[in-house]
């Protein structure tokens, strides 16, 4: 299911097969929450900015408009537009960090809903049901991500019960996928590793989920407030003990900077609601740096936002009619903005990809990290 094609260094190179096509590695998978990326953009946009994999939100969806009502309607894939692949992520991390109240029980979480308040319990089994409903091509196993930092006996226990869960979801998941009635009976699973800032419990978890031969392992809990050289020390501790041979997720990660350092460290597959959230309110990433439209220096810039990018915004529209658009409250404005910066960051996958083609990646770095975090 994962060809690694070629390495330099720990960056990796490579081909993701999945039923609903192929990736190719390093990715970044862009965020259609509730089906729909915010900002006005269908999945129909998607394949102009160059995206390879739609990421949706099973706690979100579970609520409204429903699993069961997605099912009905085919799924997705069907629902939404989007012909490539789809990952749900499991729920976990909506659970523990949109419900205001919330209780942990080896069965799984009974939470309130953050819309209405409802009661509703989501364990292991409930969550593979939720997203063999949704249709997707890749599940992620249920798990609890623990805020950082958080006391190393708590975070001990919470990975074991993690893996419990993992193991829950490995049998459900087979259940699920060997009924008539399911819609992708080649669902994929990925595991996630999690074990907080504590490099033994990172490791030792790691190691323990890379025997049950899940068909991909992502790397949980990070990006949530820890600095960000602790987040690339994780990295580097738990990446020796991810299996070669299967793709590598690193879960809400993050910046462009952030996506360069990771790729140097070994990992293949990103999502982010940075790209789209930033564009709404003006903070565009561009080969130059990153540019603030909200200032007044654009107000009768007849520029492109990038004079280097060849996205559909910034080959008809100019950084003074975006600044207006976003200062009117114009939904133009947004949906410009969202576009330009998701096709900027596909375009960066892009780029890397072929810069470890080439054998250049090393190069490619040192001069990135310098540019992609600047500040015009």
């Amino acid at each position: 299911m994962f060809e690694l094609m070629k390495t330099e260094g720990t960056a990796r190179r490579g081909a993701f097969f999945t039923p609903h096509g192929t990736v190719q590695t390093p990715a970044f998978m862009n965020v259609a929450t509730c089906g729909a990326i915010k900002g006005a953009v269908s999945a129909l946009d998607l394949r102009d900015i160059g995206c390879q994999v739609q990421l949706c939100n099973t706690y979100h969806l579970h609520l409204r408009p429903g699993d069961d009502k997605v099912y009905q309607l085919g799924g997705l894939h069907r629902f939404t537009r989007w012909d490539g692949p789809i990952l749900t992520d499991s729920g976990g991390f909506q659970v523990f960090s949109l419900a205001k109240l919330r209780n942990i029980k080896e069965e799984g979480v009974i939470f309130n809903s953050h819309i209405d308040g409802r009661r509703i319990f989501m364990g292991p089994e409930e969550s593979m049901t939720i997203q063999s409903h949704l249709g997707s091509t890749i599940a992620m196993a249920f798990d609890e991500c623990v805020e950082n930092p958080s006391p190393y006996g708590y975070t001990k226990e919470s990975v074991a019960r993690t893996t419990r869960w993992l193991k829950r979801c490995i049998v459900r998941m087979k259940e699920l996928n060997g009924m008539e009635a399911t819609i992708n009976r080649e669902q994929m699973l990925f595991g996630i590793n999690q074990g907080g800032t504590y490099h033994d419990l990172r490791t030792d978890h790691m190691k323990e989920i890379a025997e049950l031969g899940l068909d991909g392992y992502a790397i949980g809990g990070l990006a949530v407030g820890e600095p960000t050289e602790v987040m690339y020390e994780i990295i580097e501790a738990v990446e020796p003990f991810a299996p070669k041979d299967k793709i590598r997720y690193l879960m809400g990660v993050g910046t462009p900077v952030n996506i360069l350092e990771a790729v140097a460290r070994g990992v293949d597959l990103f999502d982010c609601v940075m790209p789209s959230r930033n564009a709404r309110h003006g903070q565009l990433f561009t080969s130059e740096g990153v540019r603030n439209l909200n200032n007044a220096k654009y107000e009768l810039d007849d520029s492109p936002i990038d004079p280097n990018c060849g996205c559909p915004v910034c080959r008809s529209f100019s950084r003074a009619y975006l600044r207006h658009l976003l200062k009117s409250g114009e939904m133009l404005g947004m949906r410009l903005a969202v576009l330009h910066n998701l096709y900027f960051y596909n375009h960066l996958m892009t780029d890397i990809r072929e810069a470890l083609d080439k054998g250049c990646f090393g190069e490619f770095y040192k001069k990135q990290r310098e540019i992609l975090g600047k500040r015009i």
